[in-house]
């Protein structure tokens, strides 16, 4: 167990390093960026509780303590995942209108510029 603890603090701390290089480098924002320091601090605290993850385990009905922060991991990193799928959602929404408005300010300065073609040639 002390082997997968380990590991988990790992990948955890790297998330965390992964996820600050990439706000300092501005590929992420920061509001995006806190779910995953969330979650990257959640399991690096699991990961170092044992006694936590102990309790954890019986609370959920799971002999083995690792399992049940495999199981953590996973319903943390789906949570995540779920959010984002959320923002992509309103994102795309939001595209699909400003398409449409660009569309209309586009039709209505072809109508003027047909309207003062037409006031200049009469």
């Amino acid at each position: 167990m002390d082997r997968l603890l380990n590991v988990v603090m790992l990948l955890s701390a790297g998330l965390i390093v992964l996820v600050l290089a990439s706000l300092r480098r501005a590929h992420i924002r920061v509001e995006y960026s806190v779910s995953w320091l969330a979650a990257g601090l959640g399991l690096l605290v699991l990961s170092r509780a044992e006694g936590t993850l102990i309790w954890l385990a019986r609370v959920l009905g799971v002999e083995e303590p690792p399992l049940a922060l495999l199981f953590v991991s996973f319903s943390v990193f789906l949570l995540v995942f779920y959010r984002f799928s959320i923002i992509i959602s309103e994102l795309k929404d939001a595209n699909i209108a400003l398409a449409q408005r660009l569309a209309i300010l586009q039709y209505e300065i072809e109508s003027l510029h047909e309207k003062a073609k037409a006031g200049q040639a009469g």
